[in-house]
């Protein structure tokens, strides 16, 4: 039986229709973010819908959405975003040294069915 992910129509969740999701640090003032897809269906669906905007990850993250940095490479089905990180990484206040652990926002941003 099909993964319902992969059914045309469907509407499903970033979490259940990407391969991986994974942040980690760019440095230590700036946060990266990357969606791998299964293939370019899954990839196109996201980037056409517009799920994963420089906006959208302001809004997710509560940064300015003017320093967000948004890569779409559909060559490798990637989606890729940095921004500054809220706090530095190892500053007292830093709760996620590594960043590992900023991608469970996106899980669950809905990603809406095709036509």
């Amino acid at each position: 039986m099909p993964d319902s992910s992969s059914i045309s129509g469907t509407a499903t969740t970033l979490g259940e229709l990407a391969q991986l999701i994974r942040t980690k640090n760019a440095g230590p003032f700036w946060l990266t973010i990357d969606v791998f897809f299964h293939d370019h269906a899954d990839y196109s669906r996201v980037a056409d819908a517009g799920v994963l905007t420089a906006p959208r990850i302001a809004e997710v993250y509560r940064v300015d959405a003017n320093t967000v940095r948004l890569f779409q490479l559909p060559a490798i089905n990637v989606i890729k975003a940095s921004f500054p990180r809220p706090v530095t990484q190892g500053s007292f206040t830093d709760r996620d040294i590594h960043a590992g652990q900023q991608h469970v926002p996106l899980i669950t941003l809905p990603v809406p069915a095709t036509h």
